[in-house]
């Protein structure tokens, strides 16, 4: 069977990244596609509970290279337990992050670095990589205006402009190094404007 397809969605927080899934899961099964949506990091029962460890504003000591290694430990389990099967089944997944995540909060957020954050993918991951990348970029302080009005935050949530600016940046650099995969949406915008970027984007792809 033919091998699925695989999108990502990344940004900063306050993207708008939920609601946007939620609008291409439903245009893709419009299009009688079947589709797998999951998240990052969680998709899995060990995912998860992994999740709530990293999100938990208690493991405020955890360190950068522990918390790198512990989101592509629930990654792995994604890949291995969701991802591969429902891709080799010919379905399309759609995660809400995936590496490119870690590039950005654990590469540029916390000052690892890109290659700290390769040397692990290259291990974790062996070559696999989204067939489409969506970029919600948002100036920081929109962002976080938005994620102020969800009530607690949560560890990552909690962080500085300053981290969430080196996060930004790191994004945009990953963007601008693979042009081919990667669509930067202007996430400023409201709901509607930016379902539009996404469509065409979608829209372009083969295979969609």
């Amino acid at each position: 069977m033919k091998k699925g397809f695989f999108i990502t969605l990344e940004g900063g927080e306050g993207a708008g990244k939920s609601t946007q899934q939620r609008r291409i899961v439903d245009w893709l099964l419009g299009r009688g596609k079947t589709v797998v949506e999951t998240r990052e990091p969680g998709g899995t029962k060990v995912s998860e509970q992994i999740r709530q460890v990293l999100l938990d504003t208690r493991n405020a000591g955890l360190n950068p290279t522990a918390e790198l290694l512990m989101m592509f430990a629930a990654r792995s389990q994604l890949v291995q337990e969701v991802i591969l099967p429902a891709l080799d089944s010919g379905t399309v997944v759609v995660s809400d992050r995936f590496a490119d995540a870690s590039y950005a909060y654990q590469g540029g957020g916390r000052g690892l670095g890109a290659e700290a954050v390769r040397q692990v993918e290259q291990i974790v991951l062996a070559g696999l990589q989204p067939d489409l990348t969506l970029l919600f970029d948002i100036p920081v302080e929109l962002g976080m205006a938005r994620v102020a009005g969800r009530g607690e935050a949560d560890r990552f949530e909690a962080e500085s402009v300053r981290f969430f600016e080196r996060v930004r940046n790191a994004y945009l650099e990953r963007a601008a190094a693979n042009p081919g995969r990667f669509r930067v949406i202007d996430a400023s915008q409201g709901e509607e404007p930016v379902w539009q970027q996404v469509r065409r984007a979608l829209e372009e792809m083969p295979g969609l």
